[in-house]
């Protein structure tokens, strides 16, 4: 059991990985959206234009339907905290999670298929014809990218032997970057669940609103003011948390093994640049690809689940 002082040390630090966390992911999303604008010849928004978004989003007047209950309430909330407390169970600077004694992949996978099953009730709470073709949408995709991600992050945690995330990154950083047709397999896998996870083309589009294609946005239609904005706050989050990921398991160079400032220092540096790196290739994904017809987002889902089913048995070869 850890000691009081090894326990205060770790609430310090998920607090600190959570706040970082939340700065950092709306300059993401828009650094994605101004990217992906100049592939197109646009200008693009400003890169703060994710917090003036958030900002505006806060100092409106909250509106809720009539019909709606303490369930549509507390979808955004439970939405956003479970994204929030899924990013300490993800080393993101130093090869430990915060609060990683609390549990491995499988608490991690959990903690944000709770907070996308409270988005997807808050959905249908109103009666909204929006809100429950949305929520049926989303749980299609759901019930082939959970088991995805589940054997994607397996087949990883096999090589190292730990659900633990913070064992397994140490292991990676040990041993270094593999390139094991496993690992090579599983990223494939991950990474079409990172489209599909944070709504990007071929999957989904958040920037329009037709009935015929939008999953998310669907699901948040009836949301305004400071509730929308815990929302889009906590997808962008979630977003960040996925790069994270990928980079932790399968890019684990300049992961900082102890708290030295130096090596905190270079681990950000590091981290930023891997990040970045991976945000350019979904940009890339984003422009190179039209989306998809909804029935056949399955079938690129169902891809990835074969690819992570494949890596995670040539592990047993």
């Amino acid at each position: 059991m850890a000691s009081n002082p090894d326990a205060v040390a770790a609430i310090a630090g998920a607090v600190l990985q959570i706040a970082g966390l939340l700065a950092v992911a709306p300059l993401l999303k828009t650094a994605i959206k101004k990217m992906k604008a100049r592939l197109q010849n646009r200008q693009g928004p400003p890169l703060m234009q994710g917090y003036y978004d958030l900002a505006k989003l806060l100092r409106k007047e909250t509106v809720r339907s009539e019909t709606a209950s303490w369930v549509f309430v507390a979808g955004p909330r439970v939405y956003f905290a479970a994204a929030l407390a899924a990013t300490t169970l993800v080393p993101v600077l130093v090869a430990a999670a915060p609060l990683e004694a609390a549990g491995g992949i499988l608490l991690l996978v959990g903690t944000l298929a709770l907070g996308r099953f409270a988005l997807a009730t808050a959905a249908l709470d109103t009666g909204s014809p929006f809100g429950g073709m949305g929520s049926s949408r989303d749980m299609t995709i759901a019930a082939l990218a959970e088991p995805a991600l589940m054997l994607g992050l397996f087949a990883s945690a096999l090589a190292a032997g730990s659900m633990n995330l913070g064992v397994l990154v140490r292991s990676l950083v040990e041993h270094g970057p593999s390139w094991h047709p496993s690992d090579l397999l599983a990223f494939a896998g991950l990474f079409i669940i990172v489209i599909a996870e944070t709504g990007r083309i071929p999957v989904d589009n958040p920037a329009t609103h037709l009935e015929l294609t939008m999953i998310h946005e669907a699901m948040v239609l009836e949301y305004a003011g400071p509730d929308l904005a815990l929302v889009e706050w906590a997808s962008a989050v979630k977003e960040l948390l996925y790069l994270t990921l990928l980079v932790d398991l399968f890019m684990p160079v300049g992961i900082a093994t102890n708290l030295a400032p130096g090596a905190v220092a270079v681990a950000f540096l590091a981290w930023g640049g891997k990040v970045l790196l991976l945000a350019v290739a979904v940009t890339i994904a984003e422009s190179t690809n039209a989306k998809l017809r909804l029935f056949r987002v399955p079938e690129l889902v169902s891809i990835s689940l074969g690819l992570a089913f494949l890596a995670l048995a040539i592990r047993f070869l």
